[in-house]
């Protein structure tokens, strides 16, 4: 709805980012990574035109499409895409909306080291919308910091190492931040990944405007 009129007649996935749809960017980040062989489209709101523009094939990954009849949340959404999918035990999930140069195979890594845990989410540091006053004890402003990130505070980036025993957590209707993932951080079963690099993510007009500025071009 945010990034209305642009989805009017496509998904979210096909919006343009510098030319080229924001999924395709997506499936060029997983073919560099070394570590994806396959993609499966958790879609649902006019999933037929990923279709028309991926088919079974991007680049040598192999492509399926898992669509939701009716909403069922993120938890939802990426069980289903576990379920139905293929047979692996270990499985990378990203927002549909993210933008980034994480690199994945170092996180998978990162993942396997911490034994035991059924997932490893990607956090990056929280940046303000909003340009930060900076003031003194005498309340005069001194100076202004736009937009500010703060290292030591840290957001869900959106992108999760996750294995088979997730979906032990994942609910059939519902979302994974509310629901699994607090439940994972009560077992002990839930690692982190901070990292510092490139991340935008596409959820308004405004959003958009900024990525495209922002994001160097890929060779």
């Amino acid at each position: 709805m945010r990034l209305r009129p642009l989805t009017d007649d496509r998904p979210k996935g096909l919006i343009e980012v510098n030319g080229r749809p924001l999924s395709e960017h997506q499936l060029d980040w997983m073919a560099r990574s070394g570590v994806v062989d396959g993609v499966v489209f958790a879609c649902g709101y006019k999933w037929e035109k990923l279709r028309e523009r991926f088919g079974a094939d991007y680049k040598g990954i192999s492509i399926s499409y898992s669509v939701e009849e009716e909403p069922l949340g993120t938890g939802g959404a990426i069980r289903k895409a576990m379920v139905g999918g293929p047979p692996e035990d270990r499985f990378i999930a990203a927002n549909g909306d993210i933008v980034t140069d994480l690199p994945l195979k170092e996180m998978v890594a990162a993942h396997l080291q911490g034994r035991g845990a059924a997932a490893s989410m990607l956090v990056v540091p929280y940046r303000s919308r909003f340009g930060v006053v900076k003031i003194d004890s005498s309340k005069v402003v001194r100076g202004f910091d736009e937009k500010p990130a703060f290292p030591d505070v840290w957001i869900n980036g959106g992108v999760y190492v996750l294995e088979r025993e997730a979906t032990e957590y994942l609910p059939d209707r519902g979302d994974i931040e509310r629901e699994t993932f607090p439940r994972m951080a009560q077992s002990g079963k839930l690692l982190s990944y901070p990292y510092q690099g490139d991340w935008w993510f596409v959820d308004s007009v405004k959003d958009l405007k900024e990525v495209e500025s922002s994001m160097r071009p890929q060779a």
